[in-house]
């Protein structure tokens, strides 16, 4: 009887554990299907969640202009020209009637087209120009021619300023006229008979002090009176020639 009465309450005892056993099972298997919406939220990868960055475009900015130098400036003087007819000065004349202003100013026009086909600035002045009057340039160069007086004599001369505040430019410049006339019209260089009015040239003390300055007597319009008339072509472009060799060594 005894016994009988132990068995089933050990039978009652087996069942509640399977019970509670069974409980346990199903209460870790809801636990583990069931997941809470923020874990959900923070077990997505960040990655999905971001906007995908945005390359910018690349804007191709183009270089700069490589600056280009202004060109080179040079004043041309046409010795006694002058457009005012009040002012009019014929310089030499010769017994024919030919007149020295006449010759400075067709040279003087020849060298101006043919600085300006190299792509300089060119000024063509007037013997007594308002614009000498303090005036800037990389070089300037008066242009003369001698008189009749000599029949026999010959040849070209070129020169400065007696006392130039630029001695080594403007004899630089006068070498360069000097040497490139002599090329090109064949004419022979009188340095000892350079006058005072060549030196003490009035226009070389209207200009500015840093403009490099020089004159030239182009011929005798006696015994040269062929290459100044003639064979302009050769006069103006010695003297082109002179002018540019010297700016050019100037930017060198």
């Amino acid at each position: 009887m005894v016994r009988k009465e132990a068995l089933k309450v050990a039978q009652r005892i087996l069942i509640a554990v399977m019970v509670a056993i069974a409980l346990a099972i199903a209460y870790l298997t809801l636990q583990a299907l069931w997941v809470p919406e923020s874990r959900f939220a923070r077990s997505t990868p960040v990655a999905a969640t971001l906007t995908p960055a945005v390359t910018p475009t690349a804007t191709r900015i183009p270089p700069s202009p490589t600056p280009t130098k202004p060109p080179k400036k040079v004043g041309l003087v046409a010795g006694h020209w002058s457009t005012d007819p009040r002012k009019y000065d014929p310089g030499a004349v010769c017994p024919d009637g030919l007149t020295e202003v006449e010759i400075n100013l067709a040279i003087a026009q020849l060298v101006k087209e043919q600085l300006e086909k190299q792509g300089y600035e060119v000024d063509l002045l007037e013997e007594f120009d308002a614009a000498l009057e303090g005036y800037m340039a990389d070089a300037l160069v008066s242009m003369h021619a001698d008189s009749c007086n000599i029949p026999e004599a010959s040849g070209f001369k070129v020169a400065r300023v007696l006392h130039s505040t630029l001695p080594e430019k403007e004899d630089q410049l006068v070498k360069c006229l000097r040497e490139e006339y002599q090329a090109a019209t064949g004419l022979s260089f009188h340095e000892h008979s350079i006058t005072y009015d060549m030196t003490e040239y009035h226009a070389f003390y209207e200009i500015d002090s840093q403009t490099p300055a020089a004159i030239i007597e182009t011929g005798f319009m006696a015994a040269d009176r062929q290459i100044l008339l003639e064979q302009q072509d050769k006069v103006s472009q010695g003297i082109a020639n002179g002018i540019t060799r010297f700016l050019e060594t100037e930017s060198d």
